[in-house]
């Protein structure tokens, strides 16, 4: 049908979604900013998902500085914000994350 994004009859995109900025942004970059800085949400930060990000900031931050003055144990939280982040790098590398928060496709 004239001005639709998606086949009526397959579901396959006849267009992709409009942009914004009009850039796409890199998966390659997304997924190693998740690898290596994901922990501290840079990747989602990257892809336009701040409440997320933010989330994951804020954790990391306030577990590695209580677990100066702690028993250790809210390291754990900074570990498991790190551990997610690790596993949100992989995913957009294989291709699971496909958009950013806009929904523009990652490009390879």
């Amino acid at each position: 049908q004239p001005g639709a994004q998606v086949c009526t009859h397959c579901g396959v995109p006849l267009a992709p979604p409009p942009t914004a900025s009009g850039e796409q942004k890199s998966k390659m970059a997304a997924g190693l900013l998740g690898i290596f800085l994901g922990g501290f949400g840079i990747h989602n930060f990257y892809l336009g998902f701040e409440s997320k990000a933010l989330v994951q900031l804020l954790v990391s931050i306030f577990g590695i500085l209580l677990s100066v003055f702690t028993c250790g144990v809210t390291a754990l939280a900074a570990a498991g914000m790190a551990i997610w982040g690790l596993v949100e790098g992989i995913l957009i590398l294989t291709g699971s994350v496909r958009a950013d928060a806009k929904g523009v496709p990652l490009k390879d």
